[in-house]
């Protein structure tokens, strides 16, 4: 498809600095990072994870802590008890079946307490380098409608039709870029469609400025 081509070409000029916006110094912080985040944002889960990768700088750590410290270190980010049992529990099957290292592949990342796809396609493509999927998220999901690079509204289905247009060196940073668009211009209910850089590129462009200029 032209137009996902020239968005390829587009975003990274609009957005070269895009990047994850978590903060962590290695894939075991970035796996914790990425599971406190659902359902929350990133601003709030940097404000935890500080004080928790203080505590916690081993995967053994993980799996050793209590569900009562852990859920108090991470309660503000919502979902905190579930969020701590899938964390104590990824740390204890990080030790025991992968030595208490992150592991480099989809399968295995996707078969850890409290990880599915998205996160590990988060993992691997920004801690270790490796394009193995998009992250779809809901600004990748809404955007991916917006553009029309896709018709399908369920994360895995949006996923393989951006798999297809998009190429694989840049899976990871399409993601970024979409995301960044998505939290600085495109939002859901209040999209800058006067000042959007890729406005050209954006069939319902034309309807979303109606809607808003009738304030709806």
């Amino acid at each position: 498809m032209q137009r996902a081509r020239l968005l390829v070409q587009r975003l990274p000029e609009v957005y070269p600095d895009a990047h994850c916006e978590l903060d962590y110094a290695n894939p075991l912080q970035l796996l914790v990072a990425t599971i406190l985040s659902a359902q929350c944002t990133d601003k709030r889960v940097n404000m935890v994870t500080p004080a928790l990768f203080r505590r916690c700088p081993t995967a053994k750590d993980y799996a050793d802590i209590s569900q009562e410290e852990i859920e108090e270190l991470i309660r503000s980010t919502g979902f905190y008890r579930n969020k701590g049992k899938n964390i104590r529990a990824m740390g204890a099957q990080l030790v025991t079946q992968h030595g208490g290292v992150v592991p480099r592949t989809l399968s295995e990342l996707a078969a850890l307490p409290g990880v599915g796809r998205k996160t590990a396609n988060v993992v691997l493509g920004n801690a270790f380098g490796l394009d193995e999927g998009v992250v779809v998220d809901t600004h990748v999901s809404r955007l991916s409608l917006r553009l029309g690079l896709t018709k399908q509204t369920d994360p895995i289905k949006i996923e393989q039709d951006l798999m297809k247009l998009i190429p694989r060196e840049s899976w990871t940073l399409f993601s970024h870029w979409l995301i960044w668009h998505g939290r600085r211009r495109c939002k859901a209910r209040n999209p800058n469609c006067q000042d959007c850089e890729i406005y050209d590129l954006c069939p319902t462009g034309p309807k979303l400025l109606e809607s808003i200029a009738a304030g709806k």
